[in-house]
């Protein structure tokens, strides 16, 4: 079995720019629900950026993405738009992306929170490993411009009907603080907890 590489997206990724959101309105038209769609350059600007996540088979396959956005003058960051390849899907991709993600956020981003809105329970389990709570929506980015991204859903209706205090979609935050209690995230412990290994994902992250 071919190794699956997940690593910083770079300027040179941009040629899976137009995959990754074909594939990415294709899962959201699957599942019925919408995202904020983006457009080829859009990602390719987060790549650009080092701003997204990436996985490739070892042949240079497209697997899955990720990326990040800050909003409320980066006092909020989202990791948004996760995707996997159909055919890839159940080896823990999604997880590795997350993960990586997560820590790119926080490498980027130290004093921000994180946060998501999400109606998928695998993501809802993963955010629970990384210490996210599910929160209401007060408590998340007052951002118009993030909001705006929700327009392309069809739950959208629903949300501003409730003045953009809840939805379908659960709000979910992870706050730096919180580690002044819990400490810093082992991180060769819970690559181990994830079988990465077993499953052939290699996750390549540089902390400096």
């Amino acid at each position: 079995m071919e190794n699956i590489i997940v690593r910083i997206a770079n300027e040179d990724d941009g040629k899976y720019s137009q995959e990754i959101v074909d594939e990415m309105a294709s899962s959201a038209k699957a599942r019925g629900t919408g995202i904020a769609k983006r457009t080829p350059e859009y990602v390719s600007g987060k790549m650009k950026e080092g701003k997204a996540v990436i996985a490739l088979t070892e042949s240079g396959q497209w697997v899955g993405f990720c990326y990040i956005e800050c909003w409320g003058h980066e006092k909020f960051v989202a990791n948004s738009g996760l995707i996997v390849s159909p055919e890839f899907r159940g080896r823990g991709v999604a997880k590795a992306i997350k993960f990586t993600a997560f820590r790119l956020s926080r490498k980027k981003f130290p004093s921000a929170k994180i946060f998501g809105l999400t109606t998928g329970l695998q993501v809802m389990k993963i955010n629970h490993e990384l210490g996210y709570s599910p929160v209401p929506f007060s408590e998340l980015t007052d951002d118009d411009e993030f909001w705006k991204g929700c327009q392309s859903c069809v739950n959208f209706p629903t949300l501003t009907a409730k003045n953009r205090k809840n939805c379908l979609c659960t709000g979910m935050l992870y706050d730096p603080e919180w580690e002044q209690e819990t400490g810093p995230k082992d991180w060769n412990k819970l690559y181990e907890k994830a079988k990465f290994a077993e499953k052939n994902v290699v996750v390549q992250f540089d902390e400096n």
